[in-house]
């Protein structure tokens, strides 16, 4: 094919038994895209009316799905022979190349992947949407290591009416991912994913699914009656930590499962400091003893600090370059870890921020508005650590409260600071105020005495 509607294929991407993915070009856009296309066969109407359905499905809960953990879809179009969805294109790599004994990614990266895949299923379920699908294929890496959810053409929308709507037919999904509640086709939760995103991480740190059985009978036998094995026993070089946590996301009773992602998160984050020590990750340990050292992170413990390397970026930024403009709307934030920044609003500077100081904190933490009031530019070479605002929303709570802490404490000094220099340019003070409340009035130096005035 040379053309895809309005996009220009460059390259095949990928087959499977029902789409074929091209690399293709957004005229529109300027940007490259992968374009899915799905042929309806002429010989079996009831599997067109399917795919059909699914491919709709996957549009409807794709465009509800705004998370950077999540392929974006930019556009959707159904013909009478066939249908495309435009989607984000991944530049990167699978985790199904990654699932080999002698392919496997090192612990920590496998084990800050799946916390990230964690917080995009916590925000797919809070609008409703359970995966069904989650596997390896699934799952596309991006450059950084941020995993990139994909296929939702199998996904379970919560607020429609399961009885009034064919599309969603239980028991959909791969076989040696699926949960027991998955394959006995009991009604599904946000616990099936969770279960399935466990059986992927065991695989990726362990090279081998947790179950193993030469035809599929014998494995749905395993899946709903055996329990997986340790996967310290598999790779003795894993913390003990893992152990319970892959047992707690395995758990064939709904009840032990972890109650949501988030969850699983946070129990993934206790372990990330174990990992990093006994991997010796160089870059990783080095980024830790620069947070550990900045005044910013004084209150925070180990394991928090491992947290925000997880949901954040380590930017090296040239002088003269905006990390904020005013006017744009979005809660990213960050701390300054060396270098200087310039805050200045319609072309007057405000103030200057140098190491361990916070930029653009006031769009995070503001109840009900993201809009920016205020520009941030770099002066000099500044390392900058940019903090993810939506992944930290899905952090731990001690993190999130600690984070709020922190940067509140940093608002207040400086507008403390403001005050000062505010008051420097007021007129002179009409009293002292060297007095204190006494009864029901207000007693000032030089004896005199002020009742306040009634309403």
């Amino acid at each position: 094919m040379e053309n895809i509607g309005k996009y220009r294929v460059i390259r095949e991407l990928g087959k499977g038994a029902t789409a074929t993915v091209y690399l293709c070009d957004d005229p529109d856009a300027g940007r490259q895209v992968a374009v899915k296309v799905i042929r309806f066969g002429q010989d079996c109407a009831a599997m067109s009316r399917r795919m059909r359905k699914l491919f709709q499905n996957e549009n409807m809960v794709s465009r509800r799905l705004d998370h950077p953990n999540i392929v974006r879809v930019y556009d959707a179009v159904v013909e009478d022979d066939y249908a495309y969805l435009a989607m984000e294109f991944v530049d990167g790599f699978s985790l199904e190349q990654h699932t080999r004994i002698d392919k496997l990614l090192p612990m920590h990266r496998v084990t800050g992947i799946i916390f990230k895949c964690c917080m995009a299923l916590d925000a797919a379920y809070r609008q409703g949407i359970i995966h069904r699908d989650i596997k390896p294929a699934n799952i596309m890496v991006a450059a950084n290591d941020e995993p990139k959810i994909a296929d939702f053409g199998l996904a379970l929308n919560m607020n429609k009416n399961l009885d009034r709507d064919s599309t969603f037919i239980m028991g959909v999904g791969s076989p040696a991912y699926m949960s027991p509640e998955q394959i006995k086709g009991y009604p599904l939760n946000q616990k099936t994913d969770i279960y399935s995103l466990g059986v992927v991480m065991f695989q990726l740190l362990t090279g081998r699914l947790p179950f193993r059985a030469n035809n599929q009978a014998t494995l749905i036998y395993k899946i709903i009656n055996t329990d997986a094995p340790a996967v310290t026993s598999l790779n003795p070089n894993l913390p003990e930590g893992l152990n319970a946590i892959l047992r707690k996301a395995l758990e064939k009773d709904l009840y032990g499962r972890y109650r949501n992602a988030a969850e699983m998160a946070k129990d993934l984050s206790a372990v990330r400091y174990q990992i990093l020590e006994e991997d010796a990750t160089e870059r990783d340990n080095r980024h830790f003893d620069q947070l550990r050292r900045l005044e910013f992170f004084t209150e925070f413990e180990n394991i928090e600090i491992w947290e925000v390397l997880r949901v954040s970026v380590w930017r090296e930024v040239a002088p003269n370059v905006a990390l904020i403009r005013e006017g744009e709307r979005n809660r990213m934030f960050g701390i300054v870890i060396s270098g200087c920044v310039e805050i200045s609003i319609e072309g007057k500077s405000l103030c200057r921020l140098g190491a361990s100081e916070p930029v653009g904190e006031v769009a995070f933490l503001h109840p009900d508005s993201d809009q920016r009031h205020a520009t941030a530019v770099t002066l000099e070479p500044t390392l900058f650590l940019e903090i993810n605002a939506s992944a930290l929303a899905l952090s731990s709570e001690e993190l999130l409260e600690r984070m709020r802490n922190a940067l509140l404490g940093r608002m207040i000094r400086r507008l403390r600071e403001v005050n000062k220099i505010a008051a420097a340019q007021g007129q002179p003070a009409a009293l002292s105020g060297t007095g204190s409340l006494i009864g029901g009035g207000a007693r000032y130096g030089g004896g005199m005495d002020l009742e306040l005035a009634p309403p």
